[in-house]
């Protein structure tokens, strides 16, 4: 399969996988709180992906290390403490929305602290995307009472990390296999993940038939949309471009907005013109 066909394909995986984290996210809460969640989604996939990968740890050079660590630091460990805490008091949906900011964030740092060279159709594209994202944060409807500013910037704090750490692999781990990245990744979180766990009142709460029904929406979190969808998300940076790996935080609230539906949350007709716009931006974004 031509690269051309591939990327694609892996984007749209990626914004199914991704775009359905968030309502797993949201019935995780139910019956944990957001270190709990944000910790067994790190073991859960650690176990898994130290099964399938631990081989491949090897082929990691050990100048390699100090930049794996940093990746999962910015690309996992803060980022999913961060969309578990603001999902208190944020919906979904919108959590989904300010997710789409991951672009402009990889443009602005690429430019300026690692020297990414961008063309103007791709700068447009992103601002096209921007323009879809404010419609549906602006014109969308909101469930009453669940937006709290404060709590949103928690989400944008975590574009800012996913900005960063799409940089960093393709600077520094451009010729680490994909999947040794991410199962280096989350051998480095699995001690601090544990420590962050059994610090709060788990152990107490595990037997609870309420946590442990969450904690079944907390594993296909972490087994498919974060060590999978990891394993996916840097050979989709390898094989394209930060600004276009990055491009798949422009389809995740159309499936996010989906599974709202699913659980009762009507889309409005600004919502949708307002994804309209955002693939518009993707196409811009990509266009040679």
């Amino acid at each position: 399969m031509r690269t051309q066909q591939l990327k694609w394909i892996i984007l749209l995986v990626l914004a199914l996988i991704w775009g359905s984290s968030f309502i797993l996210i949201k019935k995780g809460l139910l019956g944990l709180n957001p270190f709990q969640l944000g910790s067994l989604r790190i073991i859960f996939c650690a176990f898994f992906l130290m099964l399938v990968g631990f081989k491949s740890l090897a082929s990691i050079p050990l100048r390699q290390w100090k930049f794996i660590a940093v990746t999962a630091l910015f690309g996992t460990f803060i980022p999913a403490y961060l969309f578990a805490i603001a999902e208190t008091k944020v919906s979904s949906s919108i959590c989904s929305i300010l997710n789409s900011l991951t672009p402009l964030n990889t443009l602005v740092l690429g430019s300026v602290l690692f020297g990414l060279n961008f063309k103007r159709n791709q700068f447009i594209g992103i601002i096209t995307g921007l323009v879809g994202t404010a419609l549906l944060i602006f014109m969308g409807t909101h469930k009453e009472g669940s937006e709290n500013d404060y709590y949103a910037i928690l989400v944008l704090i975590a574009t800012l990390c996913y900005a960063t750490n799409v940089n960093l692999i393709k600077k520094y781990l451009s010729d680490v296999k994909p999947l040794s990245i991410t199962t280096g990744n989350f051998v480095v979180m699995l001690v601090p993940a544990i420590l962050i766990l059994f610090l709060t009142d788990f152990t107490t709460k595990m037997i609870v038939p309420t946590t442990q029904h969450a904690m079944l929406f907390v594993l296909v979190l972490g087994i498919l949309g974060t060590g999978v969808a990891n394993v996916l998300f840097y050979k989709l940076i390898q094989i394209s471009s930060p600004i276009f790996a990055s491009s798949v935080t422009y389809l995740i609230p159309i499936v996010a907005c989906i599974w709202g539906m699913v659980d009762n949350e009507m889309l409005n007709s600004f919502q949708l013109l307002g994804a309209f716009v955002i693939l518009i931006g993707v196409y811009l974004a990509n266009k040679k």
